[in-house]
């Protein structure tokens, strides 16, 4: 498949151009107190022609025959590339959860850690994260990993999705 450069797009975001569209595949999720789970998700990364990338995940609970069980996660925010090859991203969760991201890319490899985060009253309280997105052999890999509830930094969820869109 060709990749071009999206029309409109602002030239900050050059350098993401690869990441633009929709993708969609299939992941798997562990955490301490939680049964190992398998999910379907769809990740969007648009453009409005303005220097910042919009972002949007939404994710199903599936069983061994990758039927969707229930919902599960979604997520919506924004991406803007500084310089240096510097990103600042802002995400908001379904389960009332914001955060605020900083990281670096260099080349289909981007690197994220969060920065701060905010809970609402009943939501669970993200204490760290990390985040791992990169082109492997043309599908967005990414993995999340994240510390809650009195345990360390660890492994979350990690999907691979092929570009559908």
């Amino acid at each position: 498949m060709v990749f071009t450069i999206p029309e409109g797009l602002h030239p900050d975001l050059n350098p993401l151009a690869w990441i633009v569209g929709t993708w969609r595949g299939k992941g798997h999720g562990e955490y301490p107190g939680i049964e190992p789970f398998q999910f379907a998700q769809k990740v969007t990364f648009g453009h409005d022609g303005r220097s910042f990338l919009t972002y949007s995940s939404t994710s199903w609970i599936i069983d061994d025959n990758n039927e969707i069980i229930r919902p599960a996660g979604s997520e919506t925010g924004f991406w803007r590339v500084k310089p240096e090859n510097k990103l600042e991203v802002v995400i908001s969760h379904n389960t009332g959860i914001t955060e605020g991201w900083v990281g670096i890319f260099d080349g289909p490899k981007i690197q994220l850690a969060m920065d701060q985060g905010y809970s609402a009253p009943t939501a669970k309280i993200v204490t760290a994260g990390s985040r791992l997105y990169g082109l492997v052999e043309g599908e967005l890999f990414y993995a999340y990993d994240m510390a809650t509830n009195g345990h360390p930094l660890q492994a979350h969820i990690w999907s691979t999705m092929p570009r559908s869109e």
